[in-house]
């Protein structure tokens, strides 16, 4: 799977001059927000994501993705609709497909 890049729009809070970006990869989910002299930046691997919330206004999404791990859960405000359901999609299938490549060599252990 090719990363995928989502950024939030710039006509929403906090994102005007330098709007948050989500990319989902095939083994992370990695959220970045810049401002003007640092860039802030939080991942979790796609086998620790344990659910994914997406609230729906008017015009935009805010997403929320918590971690099983417990930490702090990673939040975007301001993604399209179309943009958070497919954040969701390719989460739910890179995590399909990391446990499908984990099952046989779970099952070769156990024989």
């Amino acid at each position: 799977m090719a990363t995928e890049t989502f950024t939030a729009s710039r006509w929403t809070k906090g994102n005007r001059l330098f709007p948050t970006t989500l990319q989902v990869t095939d083994t992370a989910v990695v959220r970045t927000k810049r401002s003007w002299f640092s860039r802030d930046e939080e991942s979790i691997h796609i086998l620790r994501v344990a659910s994914v919330r997406i609230g729906t206004g008017i015009l935009w999404s805010d997403i929320l993705i918590e971690s099983t791990g417990g930490g702090q859960p990673i939040a975007s405000h301001g993604h399209r609709k179309g943009d958070a359901r497919r954040i969701k999609e390719l989460i739910e299938q890179a995590q399909s497909r990391q446990l499908t490549a984990a099952a046989p060599s779970e099952l070769r252990r156990g024989e």
